[in-house]
C-alpha cells in the first residue's frame, strides 16, 4: 500500500478539516455580524410614533431624527401612526423586519401600562421587542380652559364633588388615562372619561369645550398654556416644574400622594442582530445631547435619560409592576 508520508491520516485530516471550517464559519458569522453594526445604517430609518404629529413623542422623535441622520447620513423618516392606544403602531414594528431600520419611539403607554388596560393586546410588550435605549422622562399638568370658571384644584374638585359625572376628562395615552381616573380615586370625585387617539386631540376640544379639563404632557400643554389659552392648575410629580415654577403640585394643592410621570423609549423588533442595537443606542444617546433634543427638553420641561438595552429591560419590568399596581388602585377594569 502506497504511503504519503507527508499527510495527515484520513481521521486526522478530517477532524482537522471540520475545526478549520467551524474557525472560518464563525469567523465568517463574527465578521457578518460586526459588518452589520459597522454599517449601519447605510439607508433610511423609519422611526414609528404611536400617536399624533404635535404629541410630546412626536416631537421627541423628530428632534432626535434630525440629530442621528445629521450623524450617520442617512434619512431618517418619522411615520406617526396613532390610534388604540399606541398598539397600531407598536404591532407595526413588532411585525417588521429586525433589522434597525424601523424603530419604535414609544412611551411607557406601550410598554407598561396596556397590558394592564387591555384584555388583549395585538403584540407583546417583552417578547415582541429588544430595547435599545430609554430617551427621556416628564411630568404631566392638569389644564382647564382659559375661559373657566376654576383658579384652583381646589375650586374644580369642589365643582365636581357637588356635581358627580358632570366634568369630562379627555386622554389621548394612558399616561393621561391613567392621571386622570388617579385624580378621581384620590380626590374622591366622579369625572366622566372621553377617549382620544392622541393629546393633542384632547387638547383642541379642550379648547373648543367639548371636555372640561385634562392632564396631559408637558410638551403638548405649555406651549397653551404660555399662550393664555389653557390655565394650569397643578402639576403631576412630587417637584414642581422647571417651565411652570408658579403652579404647583398636585399634592401641594391638597390631592395627597399624587404622583405620574411618564417616560420615552426606544424599541427595535426582537431578533434585531446586537451589533445594531449596540450602533442604534449610540446613535440615540448622541441624538439625546444634540441642540434639537435638548431644546425639546427645556421647552416641554422634561429631561433627557439614556440607558444600555439591558438597563431599559429592568426598568420595564419595574415600571409595568409599578403601573399594574397603579391601574388597580385606581379601580380600572381592563377593557
Amino acid at each position: 500500500m502506497k504511503t504519503f508520508p507527508h499527510s495527515l491520516p484520513t481521521s486526522r485530516r478530517s477532524a482537522a478539516a471540520l475545526v478549520a471550517a467551524l474557525a472560518l464559519a464563525g469567523l465568517s458569522v463574527n465578521g457578518a455580524a460586526f459588518a452589520q453594526g459597522t454599517s449601519y445604517p447605510n439607508k433610511a430609518v423609519t422611526f414609528v410614533v404611536p400617536f399624533a404629529a404635535g404629541s410630546a413623542t412626536d416631537l421627541l422623535a423628530r428632534a432626535l431624527g434630525q440629530a442621528m441622520s445629521n450623524d450617520s447620513k442617512q434619512p431618517v423618516i418619522v411615520d406617526n401612526k396613532a390610534g388604540a392606544s399606541g398598539m397600531i403602531a407598536a404591532s407595526a414594528v413588532a411585525k417588521a423586519a429586525p433589522d434597525g431600520y424601523s424603530v419604535l419611539i414609544t412611551t411607557n403607554t406601550t410598554h407598561a401600562a396596556n397590558e394592564h388596560l387591555y384584555k388583549k393586546l395585538s403584540y407583546h410588550p417583552v417578547k415582541d421587542f429588544t430595547p435599545v435605549t430609554g430617551l427621556g422622562k416628564g411630568g404631566q399638568v392638569l389644564v382647564v380652559s382659559a375661559s373657566a370658571p376654576y383658579k384652583t384644584v381646589a375650586e374644580l374638585l369642589a365643582f365636581a364633588k357637588k356635581n358627580p359625572g358632570k366634568l369630562s376628562f379627555g386622554s389621548g395615552s394612558s399616561s393621561s388615562r391613567v392621571a386622570g381616573e388617579m385624580l378621581q380615586q384620590l380626590a374622591g370625585v366622579e369625572l366622566l372619561h372621553v377617549p382620544y387617539k392622541s393629546n393633542p386631540l384632547a387638547i383642541t376640544d379642550l379648547l373648543g369645550g367639548q371636555i372640561n379639563l385634562m392632564i396631559t404632557d408637558t410638551a403638548t400643554g405649555i406651549p397653551q398654556i404660555k399662550a393664555g389659552k389653557l390655565r394650569a392648575l397643578g402639576y403631576s410629580t412630587p417637584k414642581r416644574s422647571p417651565m411652570l415654577p408658579e403652579v404647583p403640585t398636585l399634592e401641594e394643592a391638597g390631592v395627597k400622594g399624587y404622583d405620574m410621570g411618564y417616560w420615552f423609549a426606544a424599541y427595535v423588533p426582537a431578533n434585531t442582530p446586537p451589533a445594531v442595537v449596540t450602533r442604534l443606542n449610540e446613535l440615540l444617546a448622541a441624538a439625546t445631547k444634540s441642540p434639537a433634543a435638548k431644546a425639546f427638553f427645556e421647552n416641554s420641561g422634561s429631561e433627557a435619560w439614556t440607558s444600555s438595552p439591558e438597563e431599559l429591560a429592568k426598568f420595564q419590568v419595574s415600571e409595568t409592576q409599578k403601573w399594574g399596581n397603579v391601574i388597580k388602585a385606581a379601580g380600572i377594569e381592563a377593557e
